[in-house]
């Protein structure tokens, strides 16, 4: 079995995205899994493909285990662990959202990996972000 897990697209314009995620785990957890992918946003008015993404805000809420999400690269790049059974919001927007600093092999890509999951775990995670070109 596996855990049962979605993605829902809430806005892929030209500037703006916006996805939301869950998970309802069976304990098997997941491990680096590409949750925004770059290459499947929509392209901007010019044609343009997008390339990365800039994190604005994120929203949380967490029951049972701890989410890390990481920039994709050779090395992927944490960018933040949200915490064991927590609940928040998080707000970049001041400066721009966070960018992506992954070196080598970075292809633009937001993966997730859970700690701790057990049975009847879940999350609901949504990230806002600037897409870039």
């Amino acid at each position: 079995m596996a855990d049962a897990v979605t993605s829902q697209t809430i806005v892929d314009g030209d500037r703006n995205c916006v996805m939301k995620f869950t998970n309802v785990s069976d304990g098997t957890g997941e491990s680096a899994v590409a949750k925004v992918d770059v290459s499947a946003l929509s392209a901007n008015s010019e044609g343009t493909a997008c390339s990365g993404v800039k994190i604005v805000r994120v929203s949380h809420a967490i029951v049972g285990m701890s989410v890390q999400l990481f920039f994709n690269a050779n090395t992927n790049v944490l960018i933040m662990e949200l915490a064991e059974s927590s609940n928040g919001h998080m707000d970049y927007s001041d400066f721009g959202g966070i960018p992506n600093n992954a070196g080598t092999g970075k292809n633009g890509d937001v993966l997730f990996t859970t700690k701790g999951a057990s049975n009847g775990d879940t999350y609901s995670i949504t990230l806002e972000m600037i897409k870039t070109y």
